[in-house]
C-alpha cells in the first residue's frame, strides 16, 4: 500500500519551513482507495513569494487546523504504507521536522518519483512535475496546490508501476541497503558508486555540467554520502540540484586541502562560501618595554605593520607563542598568553626562570627571545614537503620555494630527492594564496619531519 504525499509550505528552509497544505491519496496499486486533503495554519505569516507560486494566502489558512490537530489523521492514513513524493526526501523531511518540533515521531519507507522515472523513464528533457506530465500527457489541474501535484504523482506512480522492468527497480529501491531514497532525485545511483574511499577532491556538478560544489575529504565516497544525510536546508539545496559527481584522488589530506582551494579559486562554485571571504591576517609582533624586557604579542594584521611571523586565526596564533615560549623557556606574561597577572602562572608552560618574579636578569631573558626571533628567521626558505601517493609506488609532495607554495606532485618512490631539479617534471605548479600559505604553515606545524630542506 502506497500514500503519495505533496505539501505546500511557507518556504523558509527545511528546519524554518511550516505546512500551509498537505494532501494524501492513498492507493493500492490499482486505485486510490482514500484521501486526505487540508489546508493547515503555519502560525507565522505566509511570504509574498509563496503566495504567488501557490495562491495560498494568510486569510486562508486563518481559519484553518493546526497541524497538531492534523497528526492523528496523518498517522493513520499513512500507516502502514510506504511514502511517495515527487523529490520525496522535501516532503518527507519536513514533515518529519514539523512532527518532532511537536513531540511526535515520523518514520516511513520512502520511494521518489523522481529517481523512479528518470529509471523506469528515460530519456526525457526535465523530470520536474510539471514538465514530465506533460511530456506523458498526464493531466495537471491546480499546479503548485497540493492536491493538484498529489493527484498528478499518483497518475505518475501508476504509470510506472507499470513500467517496464518496474518489479526489479520498486524492488532495488525499496531495498534498506540500496541507498536509493538517500541520493539525491537527479543523481544516477552509478554516479555515487564510481567514488573511491580515499583521499581527494570531489565536484557536484548540476544539469548543465557546472561545478556547483567543491570539497575534500580523507574518504570521498564517505564524505559525499554525509551531504546527502545532511538536513540543513543548503545542503538539500544543493543535492537537488546535483546531477553528477567527479572526483580526483590526492592520496593524503594536505595535497586535497590544497587543490580543494586552488578548485574554489578557479572554478568559484556557487555552493562554496569559506574560501571566498576573506581570511583574517594575525601577525606576531614584538616591542621593548620601559623596563627594557622585549615582549611577543600578537594582534590583527593592520595592527602590526612588521611582523614577524603570520597566522590565520587567535588560536593558531596563540598557539604559536606558546611553541615558542616553551622552547626557549620565555615568560607567558611577556608573551602576552596571560594579561593582567603580576607572576605567570600559564597551565601549559611551567618553565618560566622567572623575570616576572625580578629572578633573572634582563639581558639574560632578552637574549633567549632574540633567539626565538632568529628561529622564526632560519625557517629554510625552500622545501619539500613529502606526504604518501596515491598508490604504493609512489610518492606525494609538495614544493615550498622561498617561503611560498609553488604546487604539488607525484613521483615515482625510486626517484631520489637531492635537489628541486629532482621533482621538476613532476610537479604541478600552482598560485601561492592566503589560503594556501595558512593550509601549508599549518601543515608544517603539526609535521615537521615531513620536511625535507633542498
Amino acid at each position: 500500500m502506497y500514500t503519495i504525499i505533496d505539501i505546500e509550505t511557507t518556504g523558509n528552509g527545511i528546519k524554518g519551513n511550516r505546512i500551509t497544505e498537505i494532501s494524501i491519496f492513498k492507493y493500492d496499486g490499482h486505485e486510490i482507495v482514500d484521501e486526505f486533503t487540508s489546508l493547515v495554519n503555519p502560525e507565522c505569516p505566509i511570504p509574498a513569494f509563496i503566495t504567488g507560486l501557490t495562491g495560498i494566502d494568510d486569510d486562508m489558512v486563518r481559519n484553518a487546523p493546526l497541524l497538531e490537530e492534523l497528526i492523528p489523521q496523518i498517522i493513520e492514513i499513512t500507516k502502514d504504507t510506504i511514502f511517495v513524493a515527487h523529490s520525496v526526501n522535501f516532503d518527507y523531511n519536513v514533515i518529519k521536522n514539523e512532527f518532532k518540533l511537536l513531540g511526535h515521531d515520523f518514520s516511513r519507507k520512502k520511494l521518489c518519483t523522481v529517481r523512479l522515472s528518470r529509471k523506469l523513464l528515460p530519456g526525457y528533457n526535465s523530470y520536474s512535475l510539471g514538465k514530465l506530465t506533460a511530456a506523458l500527457g498526464i493531466p495537471l489541474t491546480d499546479r503548485h496546490r497540493a492536491r493538484g501535484d498529489a493527484h498528478a504523482t499518483v497518475l505518475l506512480f501508476h504509470k510506472l508501476l507499470r513500467a517496464e522492468n518496474a518489479d526489479s527497480v520498486f524492488k532495488q529501491f525499496l531495498n534498506s541497503n540500496s541507498q536509493e531514497a538517500t541520493l539525491p532525485p537527479g543523481l544516477p545511483k552509478e554516479e555515487y558508486l564510481k567514488l573511491p574511499t580515499t583521499a581527494g577532491v570531489y565536484y557536484f556538478k548540476d544539469k548543465k555540467g557546472k561545478i556547483i560544489y567543491v570539497g575534500k575529504a580523507k574518504n570521498i565516497k564517505k564524505r559525499v554520502l554525509g551531504h546527502f544525510y545532511d538536513k540543513k536546508t543548503k545542503e538539500i539545496t544543493l543535492c537537488a540540484e546535483t546531477t553528477s559527481l567527479d572526483f580526483e584522488e590526492t592520496g593524503n589530506e594536505l595535497i586535497a586541502l590544497l587543490k580543494e582551494s586552488a578548485e574554489i579559486k578557479h572554478h568559484y562554485p556557487k555552493y562554496n562560501s569559506a574560501q571566498k571571504r576573506s581570511i583574517q591576517q594575525y601577525g606576531i609582533f614584538t616591542y621593548e618595554d620601559r623596563n627594557g624586557i622585549i615582549h611577543l604579542a600578537f594582534n590583527k594584521i593592520k595592527m602590526t605593520p612588521n611582523p614577524v611571523a603570520i597566522c590565520y586565526s587567535p588560536t593558531e596564533a596563540r598557539q604559536y607563542l606558546e611553541t615558542l615560549c616553551s622552547t626557549f623557556e620565555l615568560c607567558p606574561k611577556y608573551c602576552h598568553l596571560q594579561e593582567n597577572v603580576t607572576v605567570c602562572s600559564h597551565y601549559k608552560i611551567k618553565q618560566c626562570i622567572g623575570i616576572c618574579s625580578d629572578l633573572e636578569m634582563v639581558a639574560a631573558y632578552n637574549q633567549r627571545v632574540i633567539d626565538a626571533l632568529q628561529s622564526i628567521k632560519e625557517v629554510e626558505a625552500t622545501l619539500v614537503i613529502k606526504t604518501n601517493g596515491r598508490t604504493m609506488d609512489e610518492n606525494g609532495f609538495v614544493v615550498i620555494r622561498e617561503n611560498n607554495y609553488a604546487g604539488y606532485g607525484f613521483a615515482p618512490t625510486d626517484v631520489a630527492i637531492a635537489q628541486i631539479e629532482d621533482l621538476e617534471m613532476f610537479i604541478t605548479p600552482q598560485k601561492n594564496t592566503l589560503e594556501t600559505q595558512r593550509i601549508v604553515e599549518s601543515y608544517l606545524r603539526k609535521n615537521p619531519e615531513s620536511a625535507i630542506s633542498i
